[in-house]
């Protein structure tokens, strides 16, 4: 089972969460075929596989556009798993929730390279296509408005990786929304810091020596190792992990069972395409495009979009209809992870939903 690295850093809110994500009720899942898919660096496949959950029905208004369709994109090794968690799907798509399945025809894709669709890890290794941000939103594109039939998108939203591909949907399909909601993301090129800590998870990884250019019989722990390092960093909240490890001990031990779990729930090619598929990532010079109503939703204590650059603010100004929410430090923010807990986000999300209802 697959589940989010940039999400999930306690071990007990792993073992918790991931028993739970069999028994979420009202879900169908299937698999769309893609044939001969044409990806950006001008590589192909006769047949990509794009696995997807889907809660609800679709239902159309009088002008034949579907009302009520949308759709919600994980992060960077996720999969649709990580929405159905009681924290997450628990809070928003039950009977009278935000999202009520009975009212929403939601959407749940598997990204290119995560959760069931097709990856490096299927047997093409690292002759797999290399994908960008740009491939996995039209892959979702097709998907959705192709194999399901979708022709309009209720709402759009996703979280950390999910966050950025909202920002690709919103100026590439700038007419098939009502509205948007990228969560823990920021609308530029991924420079900085955070390319930096990207490379070095690559390079941590085909640098060792038992990762024989991605042919390993066995995953190479060293490379993922120095790679899970990273991840912690990434995904980390001070205030959180000091709470639940105070002691040497219990910092210790906290760090031994996620890298633990970690290293039992990835594939070191997997990693690799994941975390260099943002290369090309850069909505900057197209966000006067966006035309829907737009809610950008980062917390003060993410460490993969820190607010200290002043990214966003300056972002925000050229989308006509948006507006950036900053949650502050809380006992209730978790970092980066904040954005898998409506909990604390979730009134903006009912205003977005109100601001943008159909009449």
């Amino acid at each position: 089972m697959k589940t989010s690295l940039l999400f999930l850093f306690f071990s007990a809110l792993y073992m918790a969460e991931a028993s739970a994500q069999s028994a979420f009720p009202g879900v169908t899942e299937s698999n769309c075929i893609l044939k001969n898919f044409q990806f950006e660096s001008g590589e192909s496949l006769p047949e990509l596989r794009l696995h997807y959950a889907t809660l609800g029905k679709p239902q159309k208004g009088a002008d034949g556009l579907v009302k009520n369709a949308v759709v919600i994109m994980h992060g960077t090794t996720g999969s649709h798993l990580n929405f159905l968690i009681p924290r997450f799907g628990g809070a928003l798509f039950g009977p009278g929730q935000l999202l009520d399945s009975t009212r929403y025809y939601l959407i749940l894709p598997d990204a290119i390279g995560h959760g069931q669709s097709s990856s490096p890890s299927d047997g093409l290794h690292m002759k797999f296509p290399h994908y960008t941000y740009d491939d996995m939103v039209k892959a979702d594109y097709l998907l959705i408005k192709d194999h399901l039939g979708v022709n309009h998108l209720r709402l759009v939203m996703g979280t950390s990786m999910g966050g950025m591909h909202t920002w690709v949907w919103a100026y590439t399909y700038p007419d098939f929304m009502d509205a948007l909601m990228p969560l823990a993301s920021l609308p530029a090129e991924i420079g900085g810091r955070n390319r930096m800590l990207r490379k070095m998870i690559i390079d941590g990884i085909e640098t060792d020596p038992a990762w024989k250019e991605g042919e390993y019989a066995a995953q190479p722990k060293a490379g993922l190792g120095s790679a899970i390092s990273i991840i912690i960093i990434m995904g980390s909240s001070p205030l959180q992990m000091q709470k639940a490890a105070p002691t040497r001990e219990t910092a210790e031990a906290l760090l031994a069972s996620n890298e633990k779990n970690y290293l039992a729930s990835m594939d070191a090619n997997n990693v690799i395409y994941a975390f260099d598929a943002s290369r090309f990532y850069n909505p900057a010079p197209h966000l006067g495009a966006i035309k829907a109503p737009l809610i950008a939703i980062n917390s003060a204590d993410d460490e993969v979009n820190p607010p200290e650059l002043g990214i966003m603010e300056q972002g925000i100004k050229q989308v006509a209809k948006g507006r950036y929410i900053l949650l502050p430090i809380t006992d209730q923010t978790t970092g980066h992870g904040t954005h898998t807990n409506p909990g604390v986000w979730g009134n903006y999300l009912k205003e977005l939903l109100e601001r943008t209802e159909r009449k």
